[in-house]
Order: structure tokens, then C-alpha cells, then sequence
């Protein structure tokens, strides 16, 4: 006899026979087994939330948000001149259902995709198809924490988009004679932002608006020196990390310098230490990737298992060159007026916001807020305006070195 009814057995007359049948459901319900498969049911669907998309003509980046984790998998389908369907590349979400708000249809048309299309596939798995007009290769990673699958597609300019462009080109006036040899663009990203504090010193001060007014002033100091500068945000908002390397992909940036202060449980570190992407060498980096990357050292840990991959298409030379600078000329700068300041070195860890970066990118830790004299130092303008400078005078070290100004 179930356990259930035994411990519930009545004898049954017309008057009880109610009672004991709403018992032992009540009984039922609230068994472990039964409350674990409804939760479990009820957890079931991960929600497709939102797709966006930046694009220049020869990249486009795809970010699929979601509720939470979720297994996919993706395929590259050939063109259909029977069905007159063009190439596509599908992603299939398990386990997954649509926002309501979700548009089903979304237009690109960047010369590489036309749109990006989302619908529930079957009951139990929500698609999204991306209509190819041109596209040469693509890479699909998964982010951890909130689950995002982050979609890179390259391509050439098709003849139209070259025409337009040296159109546009051959319309604007000659540079002026103190300008580079070229329009150089650097994207500059001051970390964290908005709802992300970033890391918060024992008297308060925080990550986020240290690295704003460093990145402002730095802004400041390569625009005289006749960079164009774009910043990845210029206010105090949250902006997710994918998002940061789409807008330097994006603007087909030529450097990529993202400004962090570092942290450490060790209230005696301190010293400044620049990263390119690679995988991490000891437990210390990978707990600076979490933290920075907003996620778990498991996350970090899946990550570097697929960075292999990407880190042979990364500028990783170029990389190494202008963190080096860049450390060497912030230290060199900030000894001047400041004792004890030492350099950590050129590293390389997992960082999501350097990931398929199309162009040199470092991420630099200025200092570390965990040190109560660093984070007095922070505190002053004249300490963050030496950083500045120091990290300026990096960049541009690099820029002649490669022959660029």
C-alpha cells in the first residue's frame, strides 16, 4: 500500500470519504518529491528577453539575452534557391520560450545580415535565425550571469558600402598639418557604471567614478594630441561588458583601453598591473576576472576553456605592445610625485570585455582601492589627473612606435 495512504488510512463512510480524500492530496502535495518536480517544472522555461545589434560594414555583433542559463546549439544553412531563402545562421535555445514584448522580427541590413528573426521553434525550443546578405565567418560564445549568447559575424564591404565610403572620404576637407598620419580612433571604456559600483574602497570610494573622471581627462589629453576619442559611456549608467566591445568594434576602433582600480583581499597590495585577453596563471588573476567580468570563477573558468580559440584571432602582439607601454609610461608618471608605487607587470587574463576585440585592447588597473594610502591617493584630483596623463602618454609612445603618428 502507498506510504501516503497509510499514514492517512480512515475508515470510509459516506460522512468521512471527503475528508480523507482532501487529506491525503494535501499529504501528496506537500511530500519533498512532489514540491522538487513542480518547482523544477515551474523553473522549466528560460525566457528569450531581448536582441540587439551594432553593426559597421564589415561586423556586426548579435547579443541574445536570457533569463538564465540555457544548453543551444547553432548551424550555418545554405541558401535555398528552391524556397528562395537566403544563407542563415540559427541558433536553437532549449528548454526556451519568447518574451512577450520580444519583436519577432528584427531589420538589420548592414550588408552582412538582413534581419534577425525569433520564434518558438517547438514547445520546448525558441529559435532565432539571422538572414545572411554577406558574411565570411562567425563565432558564437556563450557569457555567464545574466546568460547571454553573443554572436560575431565578419564580412567585406560590398562594392556600394566602398563607393559610399570613399565618396564620403574625398568630401571631407585635407587633415591639418598637426593631425596623424591618419584618423586614429581610440575607444576608451571607463569600467563598471550605473547599478555596477565595481569595487569599493574601505572608506567608501568607488570603482566607477574614479574610472570616470580618469577616462575623461585621458579623453581630454589625446584629443589635443589629435585622436578622435569616443568613450564607451561619459555618465554614470550601466552598460553591459559585450556591449562596451561592440561599440570599439563597432566604430572600427584602432585601440581599445579599458580602466579599471584594481582590489584585493590583501589590504597590503597595491602597484599598477595592464591585462590582454588570455587565460588567467594563477587563482589571484582568475578572481580579477570574476570580479571584473561581474561573474563566478567557474564562469571565468568556462570562458578560458574556449579562449584558445579566440586568443589566435586576437592581436595579442600588438596587445602585449601597448599594455607594456602603457604600464611602463602610468608608472614612470606616477613616480614622479608619489613614493612606493610599484609595477605589477603586463598579464593576461579572461576578461569578457576584451573578448573578440577586432583591434589591440588592454584593460589597465590603475591602482587598488583595497590600499587605504592608493585609495587616499584616488580621492585627490591631482593623483587622478597623473594617471590620466601617465596612461596618455602609453598610448602614444605605442602610436609612434608602430609608426602610426
Amino acid at each position: 500500500m502507498n506510504t501516503a495512504i497509510k499514514k492517512h488510512s480512515c475508515f470510509f463512510s459516506a460522512g468521512l470519504a471527503f475528508f480523507c480524500a482532501a487529506t491525503l492530496l494535501i499529504s501528496v502535495l506537500s511530500t519533498p518529491a512532489f514540491s522538487a518536480g513542480a518547482e523544477s517544472a515551474r523553473l522549466a522555461k528560460v525566457t528569450v528577453t531581448e536582441i540587439k545589434h551594432w553593426s559597421n560594414p564589415d561586423y556586426t555583433r548579435i547579443v541574445i539575452s536570457l533569463s538564465s542559463s540555457a544548453k543551444f546549439s547553432h548551424k550555418l544553412l545554405k541558401q535555398d534557391e528552391t524556397l528562395k531563402k537566403p544563407r542563415r545562421l540559427f541558433i536553437d535555445i532549449a528548454g526556451a520560450a519568447l518574451d512577450k514584448a520580444l519583436p519577432k522580427e528584427i531589420p538589420i541590413n548592414d550588408g552582412l545580415l538582413k534581419t534577425a528573426r525569433a520564434g518558438q521553434f517547438d514547445k520546448e525550443t525558441v529559435r532565432v535565425v539571422l538572414d545572411i546578405e554577406s558574411i565570411e565567418d562567425y563565432k558564437v560564445i556563450p557569457f555567464e550571469e545574466p546568460f547571454r549568447i553573443v554572436i560575431d559575424v565578419t564580412g567585406k564591404q560590398t562594392a556600394i558600402q566602398k563607393s559610399a565610403e570613399v565618396k564620403a572620404t574625398q568630401a571631407q576637407p585635407p587633415p591639418k598639418a598637426h593631425t596623424p598620419k591618419k584618423a586614429i580612433r581610440i575607444v576608451i571604456d571607463p569600467g563598471h557604471g550605473g547599478k555596477d559600483p565595481g569595487a569599493i574602497g574601505k572608506s567608501g570610494l568607488r570603482e566607477k567614478n574614479v574610472t570616470l573622471k580618469i577616462t575623461k581627462l585621458l579623453k581630454e589629453s589625446l584629443t589635443k594630441n589629435g585622436l578622435n576619442v569616443t568613450m564607451t559611456r561619459d555618465t554614470d549608467v550601466f552598460i553591459p561588458l559585450e556591449e562596451r566591445t561592440a561599440i570599439a568594434n563597432s566604430h572600427s576602433a584602432d585601440l581599445f583601453v579599458s580602466v579599471h582600480i584594481n582590489s584585493s583581499p590583501r589590504r597590503g597590495a597595491s602597484g599598477v598591473e595592464t591585462y590582454i585577453l588570455d587565460v588567467a596563471k594563477d587563482e589571484e588573476t582568475r578572481r580579477l576576472a570574476a570580479r571584473e567580468n561581474s561573474t563566478s570563477r567557474k564562469a571565468v573558468g568556462d570562458l578560458e576553456f574556449i579562449l584558445n580559440d579566440l586568443i589566435k584571432t586576437a592581436k595579442n602582439n600588438d596587445a602585449i605592445n601597448l599594455a607594456s607601454a602603457v604600464n611602463n609610461k602610468l608608472v614612470a608618471r606616477l613616480k614622479q610625485s608619489y613614493k612606493g608605487i610599484r609595477s605589477n607587470g603586463v598579464k593576461g587574463a579572461p576578461f569578457y570585455v576584451l573578448v573578440r576585440t577586432r583591434m589591440p585592447a588592454i584593460l589597465v588597473e590603475v591602482s587598488f582601492i583595497s590600499n587605504a594610502e592608493d585609495e587616499k591617493r584616488l580621492r585627490t584630483d591631482k593623483y587622478v589627473e597623473e594617471a590620466a596623463q601617465g596612461i596618455s602618454a602609453g598610448v602614444m609612445s605605442y602610436l609612434k612606435d608602430t609608426g602610426a603618428l
